[in-house]
């Protein structure tokens, strides 16, 4: 029981509006190679059938990726979001079963927004 209440305390820590406005407000210099996977896992995590210890990883790199607190803070030029790609790109793996093509086509969807 301990997993699934650590996964239920990640998912505490974030937010929907926290993740919208660390992602609108870094768009241009996270970038494409960041966002991607951000993006993917946060359709995954909203939908019902991704299951609760999927969601919980997705979470917990999600609030790493919101976090004001970095490895490598993201004001520095161009590895400013390294740590958030390792961090993100590690939880993909993970829950890669449970990410649809529906989400990979919304996170697409809003990128071609962002950067044509």
């Amino acid at each position: 029981m301990k997993v699934l209440d650590k996964n239920i305390e990640d998912e505490k820590e974030y937010s929907d509006d926290s993740f919208w406005e660390k992602v609108k407000g870094y768009a241009l210099s996270a970038g494409e190679a960041v966002l991607k996977p951000a993006l993917k896992m946060y359709y995954s995590a909203q939908d019902a059938d991704t299951p609760i210890w999927a969601k919980g990883t997705i979470y917990g790199a999600l609030g790493y990726f919101i976090s004001p607190i970095d490895a490598i803070p993201d004001i520095v030029p161009f590895v400013g979001y390294s740590d958030d790609l390792a961090i993100l790109v590690a939880a993909i793996a993970a829950v890669a079963a449970y990410i649809k093509p529906e989400h990979e086509e919304q996170a697409k969807e809003i990128l071609n927004q962002w950067f044509g």
